[in-house]
C-alpha cells in the first residue's frame, strides 16, 4: 500500500490498496510517465515473499490519474482536493459491476461460496423448527434410567443429560428437552428401553395451520473485492445475478517446439489468476473462459510467454481526452 502527494494549486494524492490488486500490470502499461511498476506477480502470489504488487516512483508521477481510471478493480485512487476523480462527471467510468435481484435471490448462499475472492456478504434467516412442526413430548422422570440413549441418537440434539455427583456420592441426573429444536420424529421414543418417552407429531393433522416458511437474508457485492469472475452467476441456481465485465475478449494457449505449457511443474497461471478460472488439466493450462475476467495475470506470469490475450473492447464510458483515449485503447492487447 502507498499514498503519494502533491501540494500545489490543487492537493493531490494516489493512493493504492495491494488486498484489491490482481497483478494485472494495467497501471503500469498506461502510465505516461512510467512511474509505476509491476513487482513479482508469481512469488507474492506463492506466499513466497511480502511486498505490494505495484510501486511507484514517487518523484516522476505527475498525478494524472490515468492509472486510477485504467485500474478495472479499484486499487488506485487520485484524489483532487479530497474528492476523488472516479466521482467527477469529466473522467472516464467503468461500466462494470455485479447485481444481485433480491426479488428472484433465495439465499441458499452459493455465490458466496464460490466467490474466490470473498467479495460477497451473506446473511440468512431462518425460521425455528418450531415454525414448521406441531407435536408433544414427555419423559417421565421416575421410569428414566438416563442412559443417554435418547441423546445419542436424537437427529437435532435436542436432549440434554446430565450426571453429576453429589455429596453422598451419588449422582443426581437429570434429562431435559429442547422444544425449540424437536422436530417430534420419535426416535427418542423407540430407543428408550424403559418406555419413559411419550411422543405424538401432530405436524401431518396440522398441516393446514402451518404456514410455508419464510426464508430472509441480504447478499452484499463488495465492489472493491470484486473481480467480476462471474463465478457467483453460474452457480446461482436461479439466475438472480448479473455481471458486467470490465473487458471483452478471448484467451487462448499458442505452443511451438520451443515453447510449450509446463503444466504441473510450473502451474504460475493458475497462482496468480484471481478468479479461479485456470486449471491444470493432462498436464497443460487450461482456462476456462466462463470465469476468466481477461485481467491478463496470468500472461505477465507465463514464463514461456504463450498465452495470448485477445481484448476487444474496453467496458469504459465518457474518454473525453484523445490522448488518454489512444492510452487506454493500447490496453485492447491482440486486437
Amino acid at each position: 500500500m502507498f499514498n503519494i502527494e502533491r501540494n500545489g494549486e490543487e492537493h493531490r494524492n494516489l493512493s493504492y490498496k495491494d488486498d484489491y490488486c490482481v497483478g494485472c500490470g494495467i497501471c503500469a502499461d498506461v502510465c505516461p510517465t512510467s512511474s509505476l511498476r509491476l513487482g513479482p506477480v508469481v512469488p507474492v502470489a506463492r506466499g513466497l515473499i511480502e511486498m505490494d504488487l505495484v510501486s511507484v516512483k514517487e518523484d516522476s508521477c505527475v498525478f494524472c490519474g490515468l492509472c486510477s481510471v485504467a485500474c478495472p478493480f479499484d486499487a488506485l485512487h487520485l484524489f483532487i482536493d479530497g474528492e476523488d476523480i472516479k466521482n467527477f462527471d469529466s473522467y472516464p467510468d467503468w461500466n462494470k459491476g455485479t447485481i444481485v435481484d433480491d426479488e428472484e435471490c433465495i439465499y441458499c448462499g452459493k455465490c458466496h461460496n464460490a466467490c474466490p475472492s470473498d467479495a460477497i456478504i451473506f446473511e440468512r434467516n431462518l425460521p425455528s423448527p418450531t415454525d414448521l412442526v406441531r407435536g408433544e413430548i414427555d419423559i417421565n422422570k421416575d421410569d428414566c434410567i438416563y442412559c443417554s440413549f435418547c441423546a445419542d441418537m436424537c437427529p437435532v440434539e435436542a436432549i440434554t443429560i446430565k450426571n453429576l455427583p453429589s455429596s453422598d456420592g451419588k449422582l443426581n441426573s437429570s434429562i431435559e428437552v429442547d422444544t425449540s429444536k424437536c422436530i417430534f420424529c420419535g426416535v427418542c421414543k423407540r430407543v428408550c428401553p424403559e418406555n419413559a418417552i411419550k411422543q405424538i407429531c401432530s405436524t401431518c393433522m396440522l398441516r393446514d395451520e402451518i404456514k410455508v416458511p419464510e426464508i430472509t437474508g441480504n447478499v452484499i457485492i463488495l465492489d472493491n473485492s470484486c473481480v467480476y469472475c462471474s463465478w457467483c452467476s453460474e452457480v446461482c441456481p436461479v439466475d438472480a445475478i448479473d455481471i458486467t465485465k470490465p473487458f471483452d475478449g478471448k484467451l487462448k494457449l499458442v505452443e511451438s517446439e520451443e515453447k510449450i505449457c509446463k503444466g504441473d511443474s510450473c502451474h504460475a497461471c493458475m497462482d496468480v489468476c484471481p478468479c479461479n478460472a485456470v486449471s491444470i488439466v493432462d498436464g497443460k493450462s487450461v482456462t476456462d473462459l466462463s470465469f476468466c475476467n481477461l485481467c491478463g495475470a496470468c500472461v505477465k506470469a507465463c514464463p514461456q510467454n504463450i498465452r495470448i490475450l485477445t481484448r476487444t473492447n474496453l467496458n469504459l464510458e465518457n474518454v473525453h481526452s484523445e490522448s488518454w483515449n489512444e492510452i487506454l485503447n493500447s490496453t485492447l492487447v491482440g486486437k
